[in-house]
């Protein structure tokens, strides 16, 4: 067995299907293809969906890392592809991966994310994530199953920022790439409200990643104003498409403003409560 697709889900039966389809659409030996869906007690018909297109369907959680590590666990793939619910991948993305990983000797490859859905908001949510591939604020995809095994996984203290503690751990364990191919992820209509609220949860173990990686460059520039804000749109002559494109730019900064302040929020509850 070539790859085997790790997906997490939870209450995803709006974009489970699409999802295996695409897997099912790649250019590449379906038989060398192994689908495993990690569900998290789903109130809806997610798993009756993925039964469809994969008897590998099991239960784990309550987080993303313990899914993603459960999912390894039942994996037999030379490599393993990490894949959202709400994410498709476009037709050469395993292709592309395996290549890269045999030709060049990678241990791990990020995969370009494009944000689709509908309105002037989803269209800022692409520009902003366009910025971040192959960046200290993306995180690998595709990666080599005994190297992960090696890292010892996902920490499943983490849930959020478990993505940016494996990507620097996986680095040491050789060659990193990326790829051209890239995957969709379907935000739909966005809303600020839920968009919020999935921020604050996500930065709530902010502060274990800190503890375990201490105040180093690495975590300056994942949770500092100074990269967050200005140096990861700027380097490698990338601030030029902040000018091309005024209006994306601006709504970018505003989202990134509501953000830090709701982060600032959380914080100044925290200290208050203790």
């Amino acid at each position: 067995m070539d790859v085997s697709v790790i997906i997490t889900t939870r209450n995803e039966e709006k974009h489970i299907e699409n999802c295996l389809k695409a897997i099912k659409a790649q250019r590449y030996e379906q038989e060398q293809i192994e689908v495993i869906v990690v569900d998290n007690n789903s109130a809806d018909k997610t798993k009756e969906i993925a039964y469809k297109y994969t008897a590998n369907v099991y239960t784990a959680g309550p987080e993303r890392s313990r899914q993603r590590n459960f999912g390894i666990d039942k994996a037999c793939g030379e490599y393993v592809l990490f894949v959202d619910a709400d994410m498709t991948i476009s037709e050469h993305v395993i292709a592309e991966c395996i290549k890269k990983c045999r030709m060049e000797d990678c241990v791990a490859l990020y995969i370009p994310e494009k944000i689709i859905g509908q309105g002037f908001w989803i269209k800022v949510r692409d520009f902003e994530r366009s910025f971040y591939d192959a960046t200290d604020i993306d995180c690998v995809r595709f990666i080599r199953r005994d190297k992960f095994i090696q890292t010892g996984g996902f920490d499943e203290n983490l849930n959020g920022p478990e993505d940016w503690d494996f990507d620097r751990r996986i680095r040491e364990f050789g060659k990193i790439g990326q790829i051209e191919a890239p995957l969709y992820h379907n935000e739909g209509n966005f809303n600020f409200k839920r968009y919020l609220e999935k921020k604050n949860y996500y930065s709530k173990t902010f502060i274990n990643y800190i503890e375990k990686w201490g105040n180093d460059k690495i975590v300056k520039k994942q949770l500092g104003v100074r990269y967050r804000y200005w140096g990861v749109f700027t380097e490698n002559g990338k601030g030029i498409r902040l000018l091309k494109h005024p209006g994306l730019a601006l709504g970018m900064y505003f989202l990134k403003l509501i953000v830090g302040l709701q982060y600032i929020k959380y914080q100044w509850t925290v200290k208050k409560a203790f």
